[in-house]
């Protein structure tokens, strides 16, 4: 596991299951539509329960990019957010996720929440490619914790020990980038 140390904030990263993180909320890799099939989205309905995707649906559709939040239902979080990082076509691009991180972490910070959970948007389904993900997530994270005014911990949480190495790598990269700029950004 990687992490990245900015002022008190901390962003890391884990190979582990979403549904079961205590974060204040967890992040959906949504459609934009907001129903939730398979993936993420279908575990988190599978624990969360059926209420969490009928409050998703009501609130949509959004624009690709966007980002909107529900109550969790029987999950550990006490918010989805469900980030809409592709179209009902279920297809991506860097700008989408680049997009549907930011406004997930906007979101967390209207609502005065100090602690998120990211899967890898649009990996899954999406077929974007993980390292490629990573760097976008990461880069926005770190930028966003530099200015953060309630998160102090932003997680992402990797199905796979192959997608946790493409964003601990990417971490890695961030901190040293980081570190030569000045900022001491270890844990």
């Amino acid at each position: 596991m990687e992490c990245l140390r900015i002022g008190t904030r901390v962003c890391e990263c884990l190979d582990g299951d979403i549904t079961e993180q205590d974060t204040d909320a967890i992040v959906n890799a949504a459609n934009n539509h907001l129903w939730m099939g398979a993936g993420v989205a279908g575990a988190i309905k599978r624990k969360g329960g059926q209420g969490v995707e009928e409050e998703a649906v009501r609130l949509g559709p959004v624009a690709v990019g966007d980002a909107v939040v529900t109550s969790a239902g029987l999950l550990r979080a006490g918010h989805v957010i469900h980030a809409a990082c592709m179209g009902q076509d279920l297809r991506t691009d860097r700008e989408a996720i680049r997009r549907a991180t930011l406004q997930s972490l906007r979101r967390a910070e209207e609502l005065k929440l100090r602690s998120i959970s990211f899967p890898a948007l649009g990996t899954g389904v999406g077929g974007f490619p993980t390292a490629e993900c990573a760097r976008i997530m990461l880069t926005e994270a770190a930028e966003f914790l530099k200015t953060a005014a309630t998160m102090e911990l932003i997680r992402f949480v990797l199905f796979g020990k192959e997608s946790a190495a493409a964003f601990d790598t990417e971490l890695r990269n961030i901190r040293e980038r980081l570190a030569s700029s000045g900022s001491p950004p270890s844990c």
